[in-house]
């Protein structure tokens, strides 16, 4: 099934998993830390400049934002692991994301973004070995490859997926900057919402 993922256009943003919409279309969501660059690659995979919102600052995108694009939604999650956010306020944040896995949900992909450059984070392990657990499908986007050099990326992507106890075949590279695995990242999208 091809997307037209150019079509994508802002649907609402929640707070609270309460005000969460029904789930009625396949839906692709986004999760990873704070700076991990999501909203940069929603952009990307949607062809546009400023669909979601960007920020040097992290932790900006505090609510699950919907997007909606050709009959499906892509959902962008709060980055977790932000510690410039107050304790009330990164519980929420938890409490937001977990509410959204909780709900019966069309859950046809996860995108699961992990900075390249860095080794296994806590949060990062956490997250990959929820979705192993509730058997969600899901593939990991390494983020901000264009930082490294190639022979640099793939060194890297090894190190990760031993560390994370994945296969290079659930990874992209990808790179928001460059379109570096954007059109394998569309292509994944397609197959799971099929």
């Amino acid at each position: 099934m091809a997307i037209r993922f150019d079509t994508a256009r802002f649907e609402a943003a929640f707070g609270t998993a309460e005000q969460l919409p029904d789930s009625t279309t396949p839906e692709v969501a986004f999760a990873g830390r704070s700076n991990v660059g999501k909203s940069s690659l929603i952009n990307k995979v949607c062809r546009r400049k400023a669909l979601a919102r960007t920020s040097s600052q992290p932790g900006k995108t505090a609510n699950i934002n919907f997007y909606e694009t050709d009959g499906i939604r892509l959902v962008d999650l709060p980055g977790y692991g932000y510690a410039r956010v107050s304790a009330t306020e990164r519980q929420r944040w938890a409490d937001l994301i977990a509410g959204y896995f909780a709900q019966n949900r069309s859950f046809n992909l996860v995108v699961a973004l992990v900075d390249i450059r860095l080794t296994a984070q806590a949060l990062d392990v956490q997250m990959l070995e929820f979705l192993r657990s509730e058997e969600l499908p899901f593939v990991v986007a390494f983020t901000k490859a264009d930082k490294l050099s190639r022979a640099k990326q793939d060194q890297q992507a090894n190190a990760l997926c031993k560390q994370f106890g994945i296969s290079r075949a659930q990874t992209i590279i990808t790179s928001a900057q460059k379109g570096t695995g954007i059109d394998e990242l569309r292509r994944r999208i397609e197959e799971a919402c099929e």
